[in-house]
């Protein structure tokens, strides 16, 4: 790599974005050819993450290796200019993404985590774990509301058995119409 000058590297880091990334890009276009729809860097989540499917409470994060640290044991020694910078501040960024899954899971979140070579290189393999998540989710997700269902119709009934029995409904609704609104 050839020796560039403090102008064309802040070029080049200006140049870096945070969203709309390559790799975001491409898991979002597969995405929505799949049909499925979602929100893009959802700042209401913790995290921001780059893909939130919020009725399942799925978080993606799609993390470039460079940025994100990955093999940070062995790939931190590769940084020959300004090492005492640039090693903090990525060591900070795979700070910051633990905390970050350690707040979602606590809030309930599933949160997947793709790197951008395994995007770049297996995008079906990524879309695949995506979807069996959704699914798996969304199959929770009826198991609860079938829970809740019958949580609310037996709490109904016990509150109607606390009531005595009329002759006909409108008497019932009479005396007690908060059961009927």
């Amino acid at each position: 790599m050839a020796n560039k000058t403090k102008e064309e590297v802040r070029k080049n880091m200006q140049a870096i974005r945070s969203k709309n990334t390559k790799i975001e890009l491409k898991v979002g276009k597969a995405l929505w050819r799949k049909g499925y729809r979602y929100r893009k860097n959802n700042r209401a989540v913790y995290g921001t993450p780059d893909f939130t499917f919020r009725k399942y409470k799925l978080a993606i994060f799609c993390d470039s290796v460079f940025w994100h640290g990955k093999n940070w044991d062995v790939e931190h020694k590769r940084i020959k200019t300004n090492r005492e910078f640039w090693i903090n501040k990525i060591e900070r960024n795979i700070a910051r993404d633990k905390k970050v899954n350690w707040v979602l899971q606590k809030d309930g979140w599933v949160v997947l985590r793709f790197w951008e070579d395994e995007i770049d290189k297996n995008i079906l393999s990524v879309i695949s774990q995506i979807e069996v998540a959704l699914f798996l989710l969304q199959r929770c997700n009826d198991e609860q509301k079938k829970t809740r269902m019958l949580r609310r119709k037996l709490n109904r009934d016990t509150m109607l058995n606390r009531y005595p029995r009329f002759d006909n409904d409108q008497e019932q609704i009479l005396v007690t119409p908060h059961l009927y609104e």
